[in-house]
């Protein structure tokens, strides 16, 4: 080996390398180039294809309901974000989305409260019945040995069920041909920013959230534990660290932001709870891959959220400015999904590897 090879890197390489940031833009960066690759083979350019993106997501006139975008696939990415930071998998996203949405729907709509109080209440009351929704995967986790990821999946689906019964049959606008609650009152609306039309209270409201979060995970003890139990379970657990009352507050305060955005959904145009409009939009899943390529951390991901809030918002451009298929952008959301996972096997298996030669 010549002395070249044999030098130690620098220490502000390695520190570069190992920055937080490098996976995520690396992973981006991939995604790019292989959905270049794919639009090549197609007879496709490129660039004029990203261009469209970009320009189809920040344009002025698309900026407002971009900006609207963006708040609801970051309260979603901090829903998978604040379990993932101790190693659990939150996938019922949707179901705890659709459970905070109806609720909020049933405050505004025959709560006998005061104009002043009637939003706070919808939002929490969102807020608390996906709280605890979400927090019944934790003693299944702990007593019956269920994994998160296994009852947050499997429970999700019973929680969309249900709003879905009370949109059709409880809730519903008998003068609409479409499953939908009335409208709801002014008083439950959301305050506007300004002249925007789409960006309401709503994107602060989930801003406070991340910050919330941010100040919990590197500011407190509870956020220790919970990044020392994702690092290594075993170690977490042998220093002490109360796992199962961690799970249940972590996967309450997961769902809790999730009731969250389902309110801020139906209190904010067209005002009203519509059977699969939570759903449809593919935020909960957008805001799983945003978590994932932070690695949950909170000051990362307005970062990732907005890659993937550039290309879900831009895919109309690119469709109509270069003549390439929206569906390209979750291609490559794929893409980078794929490529996290990559890393996650590669890096388990030099951890065996160097478990094997000690």
């Amino acid at each position: 080996m010549s002395t070249v090879d044999a030098a130690p890197k620098p220490p502000l390489f390695r520190a570069a390398v190992r920055h937080p940031a490098v996976v995520p833009v690396g992973a981006v960066l991939v995604a790019v180039l292989i959905g270049a690759v794919i639009m090549v083979a197609s007879g496709i350019d490129p660039v004029r294809a990203y261009t469209g993106v970009v320009e189809g997501a920040l344009a002025t006139d698309n900026l407002d309901y971009t900006l609207s975008v963006f708040g609801l696939i970051l309260g979603m990415a901090i829903v998978f974000a604040i379990p993932l930071r101790m190693g659990e998998y939150n996938l019922g996203g949707n179901g705890q989305l659709v459970l905070g949405g109806i609720t909020a729907a049933a405050v505004g709509l025959y709560a006998p409260l005061p104009c002043a109080l009637l939003v706070v209440a919808a939002v929490l009351a969102g807020a608390v019945a996906a709280g605890l929704f979400a927090a019944i995967s934790a003693p299944l986790s702990e007593r019956l040995g269920i994994p998160v990821i296994i009852s947050t999946l499997l429970l999700s689906p019973i929680a969309v069920a249900f709003g879905s019964y009370l949109v059709r049959f409880r809730m519903t606008d008998t003068g609409s041909g479409v499953s939908q609650t009335p409208r709801l009152p002014d008083a439950a609306h959301l305050g506007t920013l300004g002249d925007l039309r789409y960006a309401n209270v709503g994107l602060v409201l989930v801003l406070l959230v991340l910050v919330v979060f941010w100040l919990v995970d590197s500011r407190t003890a509870v956020g220790f534990e919970l990044r020392t139990l994702g690092a290594n379970r075993r170690f977490g657990a042998y220093g002490g660290v109360h796992i199962g009352r961690l799970n249940l507050g972590a996967m309450a305060a997961a769902g809790a932001v999730a009731g969250v955005v389902g309110a801020v959904m139906v209190l904010s145009p067209p005002y009203r709870f519509i059977d699969g409009a939570l759903t449809a939009p593919g935020y909960t899943f957008a805001g799983v891959a945003a978590a994932l390529l932070a690695g949950g951390r909170p000051l990362l991901l307005p970062l990732t959220v907005a890659v993937f809030t550039i290309l879900q918002v831009g895919g109309a451009g690119m469709e109509r400015d270069a003549d390439v298929p929206r569906q390209l952008s979750e291609v490559l959301q794929a893409v980078v999904i794929i490529v996290l996972a990559l890393r996650t096997v590669v890096e388990a298996r030099r951890a065996r590897t160097g478990r094997a030669t000690t």
